[in-house]
């Protein structure tokens, strides 16, 4: 299709109308459709494009991930893991600023998966930020700004090996240790991530005071008690967040909390050490595989017990799925909108070096916000801002060059912090039983505090760096 102002209407709409009616499926569901029939398929297309823009490997893949993360937490539910964790936790930490302060740091420590932090931080605080009074939409600000801006600091992860894989045939960068190189370099340029991460730090220990929504959502939990909204729909269901804790059986912290973590983790970081990538899903079918074995020989529950809680699991998540598969088909749309490519096309004409990081960073932060995705936005981005970078450096790899790598990094960690079709934005919710709209409102304002600082940050390297 020919680039044209249209291809921006669909995710516009669906982001505008998910403000105005907190109803984030109905908003995906109607700028669907309006993208469909914008695509000139019909009506009678809709069907079609569904199958279309479900029938991924990614999608089953997240969805496949998502349902073995509900079966864990309903584990953990069932066998009184979280409840153990929480006693224990509870003798070290005994005020609100601890509590902010343990999440953020469990956020920073897992660094390995952008998908994983989310979803292991918000089930394993959640009781714990409950019994503290502190709102559900803090606790998802601390899962979502300490995952991506923090993976995206480190440079031995899948995001450094695939950003980095971008850059190769690039001015000087001929091979994988060249691309390496320029990532570790442009580390200390990634303002946004910086920025983020220090904001979230001071926040969730209240060392700064909480400001916009999240100042209302924290004085509603602290004085109500209502860690959710009047009328707010939770990402995770009711199957999971109430589920009811076994009273038969021996329930040890170590074997039921503990050592699933550990293995989790350590399959996960043992396949990246050995393998260059992680192992996400088959980590998790391992542990909750032999979490279900263990359940059964502690007589915590029988065959039939331990498959109600898994479908308990599943059924909790599907929230989270409904609005995830909904957000493919609007990145779908998006991108044979060529939605991407429309807006950069606006740019090129009159961008110069000393704009190019700030350029770069809003180009990468807007893309990634309409369209909901951080990877897909640096396999657009970078092939179009590094060239333009290695050309007004003469091929020389100096300032210029690491802090426009930096910026697109950043700006795709920004976008994806601002949008409510982010997956790592539903995670968040779905990790913390939040309600997806409300922690999209309450993070914003603290995006674009972010974002701002990280963009004056790059204006002024254009023009002095």
């Amino acid at each position: 299709m020919e680039l044209t102002w249209i291809s921006v209407i669909p995710p516009m709409l669906a982001v505008t109308l998910a403000f105005i009616t907190r109803d984030a499926v109905v908003s995906l569901l109607v700028a669907c459709f309006v993208g469909v029939l914008l695509l000139g398929e019909g009506i009678s297309g809709f069907p079609d494009f569904l199958i279309r823009a479900l029938a991924s490997k990614d999608f089953i893949w997240v969805t496949l991930l998502e349902f073995n993360i509900g079966i864990l937490v309903a584990f953990f539910q069932r066998s009184g893991a979280v409840k153990l964790f929480t006693e224990k936790v509870g003798s070290w930490v005994q005020t609100r600023r601890q509590v902010g302060g343990l999440g953020w740091g469990l956020g920073i420590t897992i660094f390995f998966s952008d998908y994983f932090s989310p979803l292991f931080v918000g089930p394993v605080m959640r009781t714990l930020t409950d019994k503290y009074k502190i709102s559900r939409e803090k606790l998802a600000y601390i899962c979502d700004s300490t995952s991506a801006p923090m993976i995206a600091l480190i440079p031995f992860t899948g995001w450094a090996v695939y950003m980095g894989g971008l850059t190769i045939g690039m001015g000087p960068v001929t091979d994988q240790t060249a691309a390496m190189d320029l990532y570790i370099h442009s580390v200390p340029f990634n303002f946004y991530s910086f920025f983020a991460i220090g904001l979230v730090g001071l926040l969730a220990a209240n060392f700064i005071p909480d400001f916009g929504p999240m100042k209302k959502a924290e004085y509603r939990a602290m004085n109500e008690g209502k860690v959710l909204r009047d009328g707010a729909v939770p990402m995770m269901g009711k199957e999971l967040t109430n589920l009811e804790v076994s009273t038969t059986g021996n329930p040890n912290i170590y074997l039921n909390f503990i050592i699933p973590i550990i293995l989790v983790v350590g399959i996960n970081l043992t396949s990246f050490i050995l393998f260059g990538k992680i192992a996400i899903l088959q980590s998790y079918l391992t542990v909750c595989t032999l979490f279900a074995i263990i359940m059964i020989i502690q007589k915590i529950d029988n065959l039939q017990g331990v498959m109600k809680t898994v479908m308990a699991g599943m059924k909790g998540v599907m929230p989270a799925v409904t609005i995830l598969a909904l957000a493919f088909c609007i990145n779908t749309i998006s991108r044979e909108l060529k939605t991407a490519e429309y807006v950069v096309s606006l740019t090129q004409a009159w961008l110069i070096p000393n704009l190019l990081p700030m350029i770069t960073f809003l180009l990468a932060g807007f893309i990634s916000f309409a369209t909901g995705t951080s990877w897909g936005t640096y396999a657009i981005i970078i092939p179009i801002a590094m060239p333009l970078a290695f050309q007004f450096t003469g091929g020389e790899v100096n300032t210029l060059i690491f802090s426009t790598f930096a910026a697109v990094a950043g700006g795709g960690v920004f976008g994806d912090h601002c949008s409510p079709l982010s997956d790592t934005t539903v995670l968040s919710s779905l990790g913390s039983a939040c309600d997806h709209i409300d922690h999209v409102k309450t993070q914003l304002p603290y995006t674009l505090i972010a974002g701002g600082i990280a963009m004056a940050f790059y204006l002024g390297l254009g023009f002095l760096g």
